[in-house]
């Protein structure tokens, strides 16, 4: 059940928080269990056996935590968040940094319905207190159906929209497009990765609040990072910190020496690759990253990040390239992309010169406005006026246009689902 689906957002999202508005303090976060099953459930509906080896799997961290809590046993990473929260779990008792003694509040930890299959991946210290007394009020109910509303428009309104021109590239075929409309569609599926999964992060972020919980933030503004370093500090943090706290640091991160260090980021990345699926291009991917990430610690960073005009354009080339490797799992692809790219051939214009100016017709302005919302100034301007009752109208015809936008079947699945 998507967060931009009908079902979720007229079925049951109405009605788990106009129970959970009900239910007296003490019983919030039984409820919360209780419609994250029903939410884990419909969502499971057409394959029940995932669901029940959800459960088995809540159960299993569970007994695992009391089990490791003692020193013993050894730990394996998972492959998903789920498996990732679960890993970072286990680890922290095995640590004697947790021993949980609930297994309502284990099992409303792991299955939260707002982070569902996305994201952000929680911790447990973090949100165990919360759980136990979630802090439910009118602001923070306030705050939390705004940032819903500015979350699913960002996916509905501006991630799905400027992704057509990527889906637009693909069908014309890579080998017949011109070099600027082949940078457009990439730049095109650059900001619905982003929009994409920053909107979903928005969204989740708002439920959490609603709820009485809060969640942590999984973007700042990757996009006006100055170099690769800040920029994978920047974007899915959640994924970013836990790589850091139970894998980069663990290994002895920085500490034991460049060569080390440079053997600890290899080993870092190519996880991350993996962990997004078992194409070679995922692996690509992680390679590439590493080796930007190794330059830049071995001085690169320094002048980029000295110089924000050399970091800008840096960055201006690094992450739609970067994305390329991610986004295309075909490497013979990739390759035919590459050159028109770059016009390898001289052949800057292509056969069909005119679906350049056609395609920047249409999607010139979404590409303007894709680039203004991946800047911390609208959420400025938002900030400033979110008092103003014209905001408010605002917002509730941005979620209007988007509802009918998933109505006529113009929204497609979260982006970050298939990974």
């Amino acid at each position: 059940m998507s967060f931009s689906s009908i079902p979720f957002l007229f079925g049951f999202m109405p009605l788990f928080f106009l129970l959970y508005y009900l239910i007296p303090q003490r019983g919030r976060m039984v409820w919360i269990l209780l419609g994250s099953l029903v939410f884990y459930g419909w969502s499971c509906r057409e394959a029940p056996w995932q669901f029940f080896l959800l459960l088995i799997l809540v159960l299993l961290h569970f007994g695992l935590g009391w089990f490791v809590a003692g020193r013993w046993g050894l730990l394996a990473l998972g492959l998903s968040f789920f498996a990732f929260q679960g890993a970072a779990y286990l680890i922290d008792a095995y640590r004697g940094q947790l021993q949980e003694t609930s297994l309502v509040r284990c099992g409303a930890f792991f299955l939260l319905f707002p982070h569902a299959a996305s994201g952000p991946i929680l911790r447990h210290d973090a949100m165990a207190t919360q759980l136990s007394n979630p802090q439910v009020s009118l602001a923070n109910v306030d705050r939390g159906l705004r940032e819903f509303c500015i979350g699913l428009s960002l996916k509905v309104l501006l991630a799905d929209r400027v992704g057509k021109l990527w889906q637009d590239a693909a069908s014309i075929g890579y080998e017949s497009l011109s070099t600027p409309l082949a940078w457009m569609a990439l730049a095109a599926y650059s900001f619905q990765l982003y929009l994409d999964f920053y909107g979903y992060s928005r969204m989740a972020v708002g439920l959490g609040w609603m709820m009485g919980l809060e969640l942590p933030r999984n973007f700042s503004y990757p996009y006006t990072a100055h170099s690769m370093t800040e920029f994978w500090r920047r974007w899915h943090m959640s994924l970013s910190q836990w790589f850091r706290d139970y894998l980069y640091i663990p290994l002895g991160g920085s500490r034991c020496g460049m060569g080390k260090t440079l053997r600890n980021l290899l080993i870092v990345w190519l996880t991350t690759g993996l962990w997004h699926g078992a194409g070679w291009n995922f692996l690509l991917w992680g390679l590439v990253l590493f080796v930007l990430l190794a330059l830049e610690k071995l001085g690169l960073r320094r002048p980029l990040e000295a110089v924000p005009f050399l970091g800008r354009l840096y960055m201006l080339l690094a992450i739609p390239l970067t994305w390329l490797v991610f986004g295309l799992s075909d490497l013979s692809s990739l390759h035919t992309y590459l050159c028109r790219l770059f016009a390898v051939g001289g052949d800057f214009w292509g056969p069909f010169a005119q679906d350049t100016w056609k395609y920047l017709g249409q999607y010139g302005l979404l590409l303007l406005l894709a680039a203004l919302f991946s800047t911390p100034i609208p959420r400025r301007v938002y900030q400033r006026y979110a008092g103003r009752p014209w905001m408010a109208l605002l917002l509730v015809a941005a979620f209007l246009f988007s509802f009918y936008c998933i109505y006529r079947g113009l929204s497609d699945p979260f982006l970050y689902f298939q990974f």
